[in-house]
């Protein structure tokens, strides 16, 4: 089937670039593997919400509603999404599992999905995002584990939590709430895992939201904001060490460089210093119904949460055709072609906010192709 452009994935970053190019006048055959749009934003937990603001996240073309609020809830983006897809009239074909992706001689590509069936296209754009394949660590000694082990991906509300103890591995934005949720909400120890302490910062300090210090600050060199945002967390930000969390010692904006973005806090600090939520260094192994920490203590969960994220799935898809860094990312990105006519969008997490980038992103690319 001859198409014009076919995009990869009914996220927020494949509605975004076909909501650009509908704007251009070009239209996009969208490819999306699950049952609607938005699939990695229904399967988040409750009560999550953007931690970038309602009016630096919208698509573009269409502004989220002010009624969502400044911190939109999981639940509202959905329908944003759904919205999206509608105000633009994108051409979604869920149910499509791309499984491989080829050079058409003469120029354009050709995409095959599970069932045998293929498109070709002028141009094509991956947008299936960070959340594609989960990653789940191995320890030794996991298989003999008494306990329950579940990936973060599962993990809706602390209902089926109660009254369990429960050890959560990884202190990213999703482990960190995911631990302060259960400690509200009748799970009970909750130990939170940490490999390298955090940077925490506040979510928004005099009513102005951290994500606009993450926009002014994401040229300047990395070493300079290391130094400012390592001032600014001991201004701002407890002392946690007597809690089991010592302050962090590697640099704010380096560890996001390394893909690892400061967590915002949403009451994680109050939950620790109120012990509802307590810090433990990372695990090394398991023992029957025991963990054995790396300092040597020994825990007994009912369940150990794991939160390690999620990995692109591109390497098996466009490996052999594009570069891919260490975290299997595109080296290409930023609205350039990573070769011609191939485009990926969504594999960046920058300090001054995903959706924004992806926004402008989409942007870029539906000019470079409507050009």
């Amino acid at each position: 089937m001859d198409q014009d452009v076919i995009v990869i994935g009914a996220g927020p970053a494949g509605l975004a670039v076909a909501g650009a190019l509908a704007m251009r006048g070009r239209r996009a055959v969208v490819l999306e593997r699950s049952a609607d749009v938005g699939s990695s934003w229904r399967g988040h937990y409750d009560r999550l919400r953007l931690h970038t603001t309602r009016r630096l996240s919208g698509l573009p073309g269409l502004p989220i509603p002010r009624s969502y609020g400044r911190w939109v809830a999981r639940a509202d983006l959905v329908r944003y999404l759904e919205s999206y897809r509608a105000h633009f009239d994108i051409d979604v074909r869920t149910g499509v599992e791309v499984t491989g992706i080829a050079p058409v001689v003469g120029g354009g590509w050709m995409v095959r999905d599970a069932s045998g069936a293929e498109w070709q296209a002028a141009n094509v754009v991956v947008a299936a995002g960070y959340n594609h394949t989960r990653t789940l660590p191995s320890w030794p000694g996991q298989d003999g584990f008494t306990g329950s082990i579940v990936h973060a991906g599962d993990y809706r509300n602390p209902g089926p939590y109660a009254d369990r103890s429960v050890l959560v591995v990884g202190t990213g934005n999703t482990g960190c709430e995911i631990a302060q949720d259960l400690g509200a909400n009748g799970a009970a120890p909750v130990w939170l895992a940490y490999r390298t302490v955090p940077n925490i910062v506040r979510r928004e300090k005099a009513g102005i939201p951290a994500q606009w210090t993450g926009i002014a600050v994401r040229h300047l060199p990395p070493r300079l904001v290391d130094r400012v945002g390592a001032l600014m967390a001991r201004s701002e930000i407890p002392d946690l060490t007597a809690y089991g969390l010592p302050r962090a010692t590697a640099g704010l904006y380096s560890r996001v460089l390394d893909g690892a973005i400061p967590v915002q806090d949403v009451g994680i600090i109050d939950a620790i210093r109120a012990r509802r939520v307590l810090p433990v260094p990372t695990l090394e192994r398991f023992d029957g119904a025991d963990v054995v920490l790396v300092d040597g203590r020994r825990l007994t969960p009912d369940v150990v949460l794991v939160a390690t994220g999620f990995t692109t799935g591109l390497a098996s898809l466009v490996g052999d055709l594009v570069a891919l860094d260490a975290r299997g990312r595109p080296r290409v990105l930023g609205g350039k072609p990573a070769a011609p006519g191939m485009y990926f969008l969504g594999y960046t997490n920058p300090i001054s906010g995903m959706l924004r980038e992806i926004a402008i992103d989409a942007r870029k690319i539906a000019k470079a192709i409507a050009g």
